[in-house]
């Protein structure tokens, strides 16, 4: 496999964690967004949005970073990662649609707009950062992992943005359940970090 990658993207990042937890094989291929290499035709042949992550098996072609963990459990049968049990199967699909909203909108718009200079009210999107924070909080109040008893697939779709929530001025102090859980996924074997940058709160003094 080929994941056509970006360091400081964290649907990239996600997508590599996965692939690195679940044991594949993968050759990351760094593409150069800063001079536009992303919207070239060569890569838009392969993502026609122009986004990265991009995964290549053989002949086929994923795009989208939750379409590429999706396709890699299936891929290898990790049910253990997203089950085929209808009722577990929608319990995580419940938190892989918050990490594409609420996350989305939240902390990687926050992180969006101190590292990349993205033209977004950084007062809203960091309340509605602490609004999902809050209710991830409450949920890991009694909960270990996010969806089930174990970890899942979302868990890792969640984990990326939410560690560097700090870059965009989203503090984490004020979750202690959140922090523990970060701490829980780092520990899992095949843990690959998310690239840090000194933005927002770890700007250095």
């Amino acid at each position: 496999m080929k994941l056509h990658y970006f360091s400081l993207s964290g649907h990239a990042h996600r997508a590599h964690l996965f692939l690195s937890l679940l044991g594949i094989d993968h050759e990351v291929i760094n593409v150069d967004l800063a001079n536009g290499a992303h919207k070239s035709p060569e890569f838009l042949e392969l993502n026609p949005f122009g986004q990265v992550p991009v995964l290549e098996d053989g002949g086929v072609i994923i795009a989208d970073s939750i379409a590429i963990m999706v396709y890699a459990a299936k891929k290898v049968g990790a049910t253990q990662w997203l089950p085929d049990d209808a009722k577990d199967a929608a319990k995580v699909q419940q938190w892989l649609s918050v990490a594409a909203g609420q996350i989305a909108y939240g902390p990687c718009a926050a992180r969006l707009v101190t590292v990349f200079g993205a033209p977004f009210d950084a007062n809203e999107v960091i309340a509605r950062a602490h609004t999902i924070l809050k209710l991830i909080e409450d949920r890991l109040s009694t909960n270990d992992w996010i969806a089930l008893a174990h970890p899942t697939v979302a868990d890792i779709a969640l984990y990326s943005y939410i560690a560097n929530a700090p870059e965009g001025n989203v503090d984490l102090s004020p979750y202690e359940n959140v922090r523990r859980w970060l701490t829980r996924i780092e520990a899992l074997p095949g843990f690959v970090p998310f690239e840090q940058t000194a933005a927002g709160l770890r700007a250095a003094s």
